[in-house]
């Protein structure tokens, strides 16, 4: 079993950045691919991007590919979010996940997929 632990939220103005941790412990070694999604007052659980532990490919949704970046320290088994030019749409529950088995890249985006949840950190953008 993994253990998640998702850190960094915050109360932010538009165009600001802010960057989450998600630290793994457990049976981190395990893990193949970790992934961020997210839920906004009112909204279903959407996803944000995800990354493989092993070979760090990335995947992102259109809402923030080329302003958030997902990144991995595989000695600290911790993934980061770094959220750039944040938007008020940005406001929302963010949760990191964890998948020990390979599953392909469209695979990913989906969150019964993953098995181990952290228990999410609130990101709040004001305009």
């Amino acid at each position: 079993q993994v253990q998640l632990v998702e850190s960094g939220g915050g109360l932010m103005q538009a165009g600001s950045s802010l960057r989450l941790s998600c630290a793994a412990s457990g049976r981190a070694f395990s893990i193949y691919a970790m992934g961020w999604f997210r839920q906004a007052p009112g909204k279903a659980h959407e996803f944000v991007g995800s990354i493989t532990w092993g070979g760090g490919s990335t995947d992102y949704a259109d809402s923030v590919k080329g302003r958030f970046t997902i990144s991995r320290d595989n000695a600290k088994n911790t993934v980061y979010l770094q959220m750039n030019s944040l938007k008020p749409e940005d406001t929302a529950v963010y949760y990191c996940a964890a998948r020990p088995q390979w599953a392909s890249t469209q695979a990913l985006r989906i969150m019964s997929n993953f098995g181990s949840w952290g228990q999410g950190t609130q990101v709040t953008v004001s305009s």
